[in-house]
């Protein structure tokens, strides 16, 4: 593997999106709306500018869209609907924790991935790759511990090492590497058409479903906060683009790629998490994160040059 291989170069772009979309997410859970609001503002304010710049596309190149199959639906509803989970968990996340440290137990879905990917679709890590994903799960142990507090200092190992930050990041990690494995399955359900325009004719469908499902939601049980979101309109454009720019290059790095290879060079969003924490938020990293981070580092490199 070599750091210019096309589905390295989306990867690495795709994480410079989505660190900046995690930033507005933020901005928009500290400005008020809720965890499922903030969630919901990528996939609205996306869903029309992917939607859009597909119907251009298509019409200008004359190309025509992929056939859809069932395995297609069940690979791309599976993989939405665990996206939103996921984002949910993440945004909620960043209410308890720093944004380096949100990100960083988001990423516990590389862990997750190599097994969902292997029991789905067949695609599996070596050895020495499991190596490197147990010294990944030691540095989250690490980074879920929380400073003791007093109904929890007799139970150090059950209280302090289990706790809301951990279950939010672990299950937000869970949910990704479904999203992952699913998205690689429907771009393999795809067929071989043109990578650029599967990557783009999926996206426009999940992300079309994502805000449809989020909106039927919130009918039914919270129509306030559809308000709130639409409100926040100004920060929500911005969040639609990098969104948009972000997905696509996930998309189109898991058409080309092993969803665990991709996640493992993805990784490479610690780094852009510590800088967006720090410009963003004014944020510093306690030793023990960043002995938590580096170990974690250091099994994603070690991933990546075994796989």
């Amino acid at each position: 593997m070599t750091l210019i291989e096309p589905w390295v170069l989306a990867t690495l772009a795709a994480v410079a999106f989505q660190t900046t979309r995690f930033a507005l997410q933020k901005r928009l859970k500290m400005a008020g709306l809720s965890a499922a609001g903030a969630t919901w503002a990528r996939f609205l304010w996306s869903a029309p500018l992917v939607a859009a710049g597909l119907s251009v596309w298509l019409r200008s190149t004359g190309i025509a869209p992929p056939p859809l199959s069932a395995a297609f639906w069940v690979y791309a509803l599976m993989g939405g609907l665990a996206q939103i989970l996921a984002t949910i968990c993440v945004v909620a996340l960043f209410a308890r924790r720093n944004f380096a440290v949100g990100i960083t137990l988001k990423k516990s879905e590389v862990l997750m991935t190599a097994l969902i990917g292997w029991l789905l679709l067949g695609e599996s890590v070596s050895g020495a790759g499991f190596a490197a994903l147990l010294l990944g799960a030691v540095a989250l142990v690490i980074l879920s511990r929380e400073a003791p507090r007093p109904e929890t200092a007799g139970h150090p190992t059950l209280k302090r090492l289990f706790t809301p930050s951990a279950a939010l990041g672990l299950t937000s990690g869970v949910f990704f590497a479904l999203a992952g494995v699913g998205y690689r399955g429907a771009m393999l359900a795809l067929g071989d058409g043109p990578v650029a325009l599967r990557a783009a004719f999926a996206l426009a469908l999940v992300t079309a479903s994502q805000a449809l499902i989020m909106l039927a939601w919130f009918l039914l049980r919270d129509r306030a906060e559809i308000g709130r979101v639409l409100s926040a309109w100004r920060v929500g454009i911005v969040l639609g683009l990098t969104s948009l720019a972000g997905s696509f290059f996930w998309f189109l790095a898991f058409a080309q790629q092993n969803a665990a290879y991709v996640y493992a060079v993805g990784q490479v969003e610690l780094l852009f998490s510590i800088l967006g924490g720090a410009l963003f938020f004014g944020e510093h990293l306690a030793r023990r994160e960043g002995v938590g981070i580096a170990l974690l580092a250091a099994s994603v490199v070690a991933l990546v040059l075994l796989v």
